[in-house]
């Protein structure tokens, strides 16, 4: 680890009066602020640090939660945008903080409702965007210059990240002023869950785009969201959940400066998304590993000066993969078990998911369920009265040791292979994935870990199930989505392409293409061509001619 200035308990109570407006002491007294005693000051600043203070083990604010709660982002998308919108309404009205969209199957790989290949998927794991009228109807009576949003999209980032700004503009808004997220993280795509379009070098080319464009005229929007979650539920270890997440970073990082990017014009909006899993104590030190790492990082490989370019700011969904059909009410312990872990690590958002999603779509009824989990926490719990709560716990800070050295070595032989993109093209985080995945898979099997209600303590009484409704039937209390939805949609695309100017709308795809073969920033050219009436599937379809598609491996 690299040696700074270690600050000193006054140094660090002025900067916190300086931040907050408030000395220390007004927060609370100093072992729920996290300080040690002062016979253990040198330890601490060596190891850990101040909270708020470089290398961040034990958070990115001096005060944590006890200054502001973290941001509460149910995912949700699902049907039409008309049913997307009622159930944004309603997260926003029960106390959400923050709006995440869900997105189907055809809007991530770039198809129209009305394209063949969409067929059987519109409306199903999300909701189908294809053109400004969408978007615009997607948030219609919400406040866009109050609420931020966060949008899971990756292939078609800078389509959906110019729609955005369209439906801000709309309502008087402008892109300056919106705040969110864009997932716009593609190498994990590649990595472990599927939904790419182009080969890794174009696909690169776009996402920098998108940041280049962020940077440059959206400062309160966070221009990509590094993803470790989807690796984890793949199967990855924690360790490898932090060590492939920086090392997408830093490819990044080292794309946008090679564009002529200043690291710490960009890095300060640059976030990461984690998994929450089941095992409590590992997931609050993976965290704190994470943060320590990526401190170091930034600022000895990446050059990053501005301490906030060095902060590592995340979001976190509690594992999905860990949602069990059988016995489905124990997945509100499980959430529960998963967000507490999230919140002692110091999480900045945070999804719940519902205790239902192994059985389909939430309902909304188990979506504010999941969003109240999160009120109990922050509000009863007293949990969020500390910050760092387990810091200087010696388990804790053993494993935060050994997941920052696993993660360490796991950089290094990314380094070796050439950096994530070759990585990925040569297989190697998905390998790394898929051993660990079997392990676990042999572990269930031969009975060395457990799965309550599935592997182990079975229910053989009909009574204890809570939602007797649908058991046995693959059913239960999820949300269902009608094929009506499907052919809805059909219409709906088929009318906005008939009622535009064509001719408008070819000339502009025309444009889009050639300054995108020039090597332009491709984002202003989308933005013109969605404005003259072009579809998210159209725009697609024009890179799927210059770049191609990609094709994974057949095997490992």
């Amino acid at each position: 680890m690299s040696t700074v200035e270690a600050p000193s308990r006054d140094k660090w109570r002025k900067a916190v009066k300086e931040q907050a407006g408030k000395d220390p002491s007004e927060f609370g007294p100093a072992p729920l602020l996290g300080l040690p005693p002062e016979n253990e000051e040198r330890y601490y600043q060596e190891k850990l640090g101040f909270p708020g203070e470089y290398p961040f083990t034990r958070g990115i604010q001096p005060t944590m939660y006890r200054g502001r709660f973290w941001t509460m982002r149910q995912y949700s998308g699902f049907g039409t945008v008309e049913e997307t919108n009622q159930r944004f309404r309603s997260l926003l009205t029960a106390g959400q903080t923050g709006l995440s969209v869900a997105f189907d199957l055809p809007t991530q790989i770039g198809f129209d409702p009305d394209h063949p290949k969409a067929q059987g998927e519109v409306g199903r794991v999300g909701v189908s965007i294809s053109n400004k009228e969408d978007i615009d109807r997607l948030f219609q009576g919400i406040p866009l210059q109050d609420v931020t949003v966060s949008m899971t999209i990756n292939a078609t980032s800078p389509i959906l990240l110019s729609l955005m700004v369209l439906a801000g503009e709309s309502r008087g808004v402008p892109r300056a002023k919106l705040g969110g997220t864009v997932q716009n993280d593609i190498l994990k795509e590649f990595a472990a869950r599927g939904t790419y379009i182009y080969p890794p070098g174009p696909s690169m080319r776009l996402a920098v785009d998108v940041i280049e464009f962020t940077t440059q005229e959206m400062p309160l929007w966070n221009s990509i969201s590094v993803s470790g979650y989807h690796m984890r539920e793949a199967g990855a270890t924690a360790a490898q959940e932090v060590a492939f997440t920086i090392a997408d970073a830093i490819a990044y990082a080292r794309h946008a400066k090679e564009r002529g990017m200043g690291v710490d014009d960009f890095l300060p909006r640059v976030s990461f998304f984690f998994s929450s899993s089941i095992k409590i104590l590992e997931e609050v030190a993976k965290y704190r590993a994470a943060r320590r790492l990526w401190a170091e990082v930034a600022k000895d490989v990446l050059g990053a000066r501005s301490a906030r370019s060095q902060m590592l700011r995340f979001h976190t969904q509690t594992a999905g993969s860990s949602l069990t059909a059988q016995q489905p009410e124990l997945n509100v312990v499980r959430t529960t078990i998963e967000a507490l872990a999230a919140v002692m690590g110091g999480t900045q958002s945070l999804h719940t998911n519902s205790f239902d999603e192994a059985l389909g779509l939430p309902t909304e009824a188990s979506a504010r369920l999941a969003l109240r989990t999160q009120q109990v926490l922050a509000e009863e719990s007293g949990v969020a009265n500390s910050v760092d709560p387990f810091g200087g716990a010696w388990a804790i800070e053993e494993m935060t040791d050994t997941i920052e050295s696993e993660a360490r070595a796991y950089l290094d032989e990314v380094e070796k292979l050439g950096g994530a993109v070759a990585a990925v093209e040569k297989g190697f985080f998905q390998e790394e994935i898929a051993k660990e995945a079997y392990r676990t898979a042999r572990a269930l099997e031969n009975g060395t870990e457990h799965i309550v209600g599935v592997t182990h303590h079975k229910d053989t009484e009909e009574g204890f199930y809570l939602f007797p409704e649908g058991r046995g039937k693959g059913g239960g209390r999820g949300q269902k989505i009608p094929k009506t939805i499907e052919q809805k949609a059909i219409r709906k695309s088929k009318a906005f392409k008939k009622a535009r100017n064509s001719k408008a709308v070819e000339a502009a795809l025309a444009r889009l293409k050639e300054h995108t073969e020039k090597g332009e920033n491709v984002v202003p050219y989308v933005l013109e061509a969605l404005k003259k009436g072009a579809t998210l599937g159209e725009v697609a379809g024009a890179w799927r001619e210059l770049f191609g598609e990609y094709h994974p491996r057949k095997g490992f």
